[in-house]
């Protein structure tokens, strides 16, 4: 409806997507949740499905960043834009060895197969509302925002290495 809007001239807007969500402070997400809260807690972070799936997530104070960017530049309305996101993709297999690295301790995770999720599910809430997005934890989730990097090149995006290390740093 609001790209028919925004395309007929009723409606001035754009879209801004992004992929999961990470970062500092309270942010909500699974990858948050499961891998980072929980080595901050000094536990074994569990990892959804496949550790050796690469993932593109986002750093929530770098989305926020972009939407404000978008909204300010009369050029880009009218058009859907992918947020910008760290190129280099990771692993969380990956992200654990650099919060292994940034924390100067050996941390092991333990993989959450797809069974868990299916017999979780049926207890707790948060794990039924997960189950549709497991999907993208199966295999490589790559999220391509060179768009917005050739039409903002200036525009600074937070390595995960850095992300990690801010948010363990909390």
């Amino acid at each position: 409806m609001l790209l028919e809007a925004m395309e007929a001239g009723r409606v001035e807007g754009l879209i801004g997507r992004a992929p999961e969500f990470y970062g500092p402070g309270r942010t909500k997400s699974y990858t948050n949740t499961l891998v980072f809260d929980r080595i901050k807690a000094g536990k074994r972070p569990f990892v959804p499905v496949n550790a050796h799936a690469k993932r593109s997530l986002i750093w929530t104070p770098d989305a926020s960043r972009a939407l404000a960017l978008l909204g300010n530049t009369p050029d880009a309305y009218g058009q859907t834009w992918h947020l910008p996101i760290d190129e280099a993709r990771k692993t969380y297999a990956e992200l654990v060895e650099i919060a292994s690295e940034v924390t100067g301790r050996k941390i092991g995770y333990t993989v959450l197969p797809m069974l868990a999720f299916r017999l979780g599910r049926r207890f707790n809430a948060p794990l039924d509302e997960m189950f549709e997005l497991l999907v993208r934890y199966r295999g490589n989730n790559m999220f391509d925002s060179a768009k917005f990097a050739a039409h903002f090149p200036d525009f600074r995006v937070t390595t995960y290495r850095e992300g990690v290390e801010r948010i363990l740093a909390d």
